[in-house]
């Protein structure tokens, strides 16, 4: 009855907007209309679980809203970067589709509270539900074939590969333009000098005007054998994957940074390191992992404060005094496979391998040894050429000459072509000596860390042996889910009567004030609930005060 009334009491110009014509759901939507979302913040009757789930439940025949549905929503997802949307993605099929905040922090090296947004804009734009747990932990649980309603959500993911082969092809065509015009300009240079030699000869004008033009006729020959020279330009990769063209540009400009992806190395290795060792570890065993360089640093455990940052850490100290580390959102998994104390299988792998963080050191270029032969040649000829086409070009009376008169117009580009094509290269050279010393530095300051933790004093030992007594997983997946958005709030009010009673006591806050926001949440915002970590106690208790609600 109490619902019937409840349904008579909507309005009938809200009615076309709270339903539509497609058969009934059972999940909850993430994200209807906002016109749903007709609660005053003051109201006390929210602060009952059963009266507020009798005013806000939707009839057993209504149908429910669908996230993907809303008229007047853009993707979420699109507001991720590339990036970020990527690893979660990866790291949400690497987990089973059922994953934690610390789960996805863990597996990639996101910030927590960065991971926690991107699985609530990938969980509103592909109909995930969220999972609540008797202490308040939360599960983000996405369908089979999410990663098809995203993309039919995303217009930025449907066309994304599109644009990525095209910046593939475009530096590619750079690549290969650099390398061309080293051919072209020597063909333009040996040109002109052939051209400017045969007008200075002693012959008849006549007979030199016939030199010219055979001259000229020598270089645009079509006969096969005139530029067999000019095969290396064809796209034919040598053993590194290079063709010539791409070549001289790898000696020109180097092979990008070959460090690029070191720090979401870094963090991705230092999260999956945490986790496995149950959330608590220390500074000497994340130091492999950073940039501690000298002792001073290493003392005064500074350097830990970005991992702090990143994973939502905090300090601990144990019965002997010594500062621990604790993470407790890498301590909350969807599965128990994937914790443990000490190192698990899987991760110890990774750790094995991976003992410290070691950059790559910067290479001159990845050319082979003939590839470099023929670069270094073809540039040494080209910038001879120049010089003595430039010494050529100061008579004036032979800049008359129609061809020549175009290679002086294009001479000073073909100077700053020679001139940078070993220029650029020396200042390479310098700059690579200087940054390959510090990488060693580094390298060899982890490796020193790491081969501590390997041989550890007495005092080190008892260190991190408390920093696993102190660990502990806390698995989400198999504890009693108190409220799930996959079902409508009618069917989770079989237990109203109970929670309030346990509620009205004061206690369990931190679930109750998760439970509430959750139905709010689901009911009328626009995002995902925010759940879990975001949750004061000490603003539930002022909530409960104010409401008359106080604990016995």
């Amino acid at each position: 009855m109490v619902l019937m009334a409840a349904c008579c009491r909507t309005p009938l110009s809200l009615s076309t907007k709270l339903y539509n014509n497609k058969p009934p759901s059972l999940s909850l939507p993430l994200k209807p209309s906002p016109i749903l979302f007709l609660r005053s913040h003051s109201s006390p009757f929210l602060h009952s679980k059963s009266h507020f789930l009798k005013h806000n439940s939707l009839s057993a025949h209504a149908p429910v809203i669908r996230a993907s549905n809303d008229a007047f929503c853009s993707s979420e997802t699109d507001k991720l970067s590339s990036d970020v949307r990527n690893r979660i993605l990866d790291a949400v099929d690497l987990c089973g589709r059922k994953v934690t905040v610390g789960d996805v922090a863990g597996k990639t090296g996101i910030k927590v509270d960065e991971a926690q947004k991107a699985l609530q804009a990938v969980a509103a734009d592909s109909d995930g539900y969220l999972d609540v747990s008797d202490e308040g932990d939360v599960l983000y649980v996405f369908p089979e074939d999410y990663r098809l309603k995203l993309a039919a959500k995303s217009v930025r993911i449907r066309y994304e590969p599109l644009v990525e082969k095209t910046k593939s092809a475009a530096d590619r065509a750079v690549r290969f333009a650099f390398g061309a015009t080293l051919i072209v300009s020597i063909v333009l240079v040996a040109a002109a000098i052939v051209v400017i030699l045969a007008s200075k000869s002693d012959d008849d004008g006549k007979k030199s005007k016939s030199k010219s033009s055979s001259s000229n006729l020598f270089f645009l020959d079509s006969s096969p054998n005139t530029f067999r020279w000019l095969d290396a330009l064809e796209p034919q990769a040598d053993s590194n994957g290079m063709n010539f063209a791409e070549a001289v540009y790898s000696f020109v400009f180097g092979d990008g940074d070959p460090n690029q992806d070191f720090e979401e190395k870094r963090w991705k290795l230092i999260g999956q390191y945490i986790a496995s060792v149950g959330g608590v570890t220390t500074a000497e065993e994340l130091a492999p992992y950073l940039d501690v360089t000298t002792k001073a640093e290493k003392n005064d455990e500074g350097y830990i404060l970005p991992v702090l940052i990143r994973f939502d850490g905090q300090p601990e100290v144990d019965e002997e005094g010594s500062i621990l580390y604790q993470f407790p959102s890498l301590q909350r998994t969807a599965s128990a496979g994937r914790r443990g104390k000490g190192l698990t299988k899987g991760t110890d792998k990774v750790v094995q391998n991976e003992k410290f963080m070691r950059e790559n050191y910067w290479n001159f270029s990845n050319t082979t040894t003939h590839q470099k032969v023929m670069v270094v040649g073809l540039g040494v000829l080209n910038n001879l050429g120049v010089f003595i086409l430039g010494a050529l070009l100061r008579d004036k009376e032979v800049v008359k000459i129609g061809y020549i008169r175009f290679v002086s117009y294009i001479y000073p580009l073909l100077q700053i072509y020679a001139v940078s094509y070993f220029v650029i290269p020396f200042f390479r050279v310098i700059f690579i000596l200087k940054i390959n010393a510090d990488i060693k530095r580094r390298n060899q300051a982890r490796e020193q860390h790491a081969q501590g933790l390997e041989l550890p004093d007495m005092s080190l030992r008892r260190k991190l042996q408390n920093a696993r007594d102190m660990a502990k997983g806390n698995v989400v997946g198999n504890k009693k889910v108190v409220y799930s958005t996959k079902e409508d709030s009618i069917y989770q009010n079989l237990e109203a009567d109970e929670w309030d009673r346990k509620l009205s006591r004061g206690r369990n806050l931190k679930v109750r004030g998760i439970i509430k926001i959750a139905k709010m949440k689901s009911i009328g915002n626009n995002s995902v609930a925010s759940f879990g970590q975001d949750i004061d106690a000490k603003e539930l208790e002022q909530e409960n005060s104010d409401s008359g609600i106080g604990e016995n």
